[in-house]
């Protein structure tokens, strides 16, 4: 049977991957999507066919048989879910939440669903919104099999370049891999920063820094590096990786640790930074905007426009 899909966020990530998503997923369309700010839902509809918007959470729900979620933190994930739960018989939906969250909060949505007679799915996905765009995420997806198995068509080839599978395994595995994994991306922002007003100060130059990057690693460090130094960091109206969003990402990893018994000094050390970058950019501060704060700390002007 073909089913009807529905998308539920419209943020950095969740447009990207719902734009692939209506483009080349199979499915009885159009694309069902839904996003709080209504104005965001009309223009990405009116930019990309076979999507249609929904007036509510629940005239979506109602409509599809397979349901994505894409959303900013726990808050708006268990908001959405619980008004989800109250819209209406769930019996035979699949639902699949794409959000980086809490393994805790994961886990108790999953109950959640459970117990409406609905199937779901945690698929946290790794990757910058330039990516979701190109359908070059990778996808973590966890919870039971049958149900991971109707995933899948949508993720390689559609909204991924790849999918980790695990299933079977607890939903909340896929988002303690999530939140570890995102740890390596702060500390690796954290480490260029560091790197790069070193090699200001001690006469190197940024720019023989930024061409060990490209030789050796190329890719991420060659991305966040390029950014620091055109003054991307400090300049843009709109954050790539938003700094709240970071800081609650290292929150749940500080806080996974701790449970477990142990410490993430360096996740420690780069909620410090980006607690700087809050002060100085408020809603505009990046995860790249560490350089900033690092530069601040040396004794140099937050802004660089070299």
């Amino acid at each position: 049977m073909v089913s009807r899909l529905a998308w539920l966020g419209l943020g950095n990530m969740g447009r990207g991957m719902a734009k692939n998503l209506a483009a080349k997923g199979e499915f009885d369309g159009p694309l069902i999507v839904y996003n709080r700010t209504v104005a965001r839902a009309n223009q990405f509809q009116a930019e990309n066919p076979n999507t249609v918007v929904a007036a509510s959470v629940f005239e979506a729900v109602a409509h599809a048989d397979i349901i994505f979620t894409c959303l900013g933190d726990d808050s708006a994930v268990s908001e959405t879910v619980n008004s989800i739960i109250g819209s209406g018989n769930l019996k035979g939906k699949l639902f699949i939440d794409c959000s980086t969250i809490h393994p805790d909060t994961t886990t108790a949505i999953a109950q959640k669903f459970q117990d409406a007679g609905a199937e779901f799915v945690a698929s946290p996905v790794f990757g910058a919104p330039a990516m979701a765009d190109a359908g070059q995420v990778i996808c973590v997806l966890a919870g039971p099999s049958k149900s991971i198995d109707k995933v899948k068509p949508f993720t390689t080839g559609v909204i991924a370049k790849s999918f980790m599978d695990f299933s079977d395994h607890p939903h909340a595995k896929a988002s303690q891999l999530k939140i570890l994994g995102n740890t390596f991306v702060l500390r690796m922002v954290e480490s260029i920063a560091e790197g790069h007003v070193v090699a200001e100060k001690c006469g190197l130059g940024t720019q023989a820094l930024h061409q060990f990057f490209e030789a050796v690693f190329p890719g991420p460090y060659v991305a966040y590096s390029g950014r620091m130094l055109s003054g991307d960091y400090c300049t843009r109206a709109e954050p790539h990786f938003a700094v709240d969003l970071a800081r609650k990402d290292a929150r749940h990893a500080m806080n996974l640790a701790q449970t477990s018994g142990t410490t993430m000094k360096g996740v420690e050390l780069v909620d410090g930074y980006m607690e700087k970058v809050k002060n100085y950019m408020g809603d505009r501060g990046d995860v790249a905007s560490i350089y900033g704060a690092v530069r601040q700390d040396a004794g140099l002007k937050f802004e660089n426009k070299e």
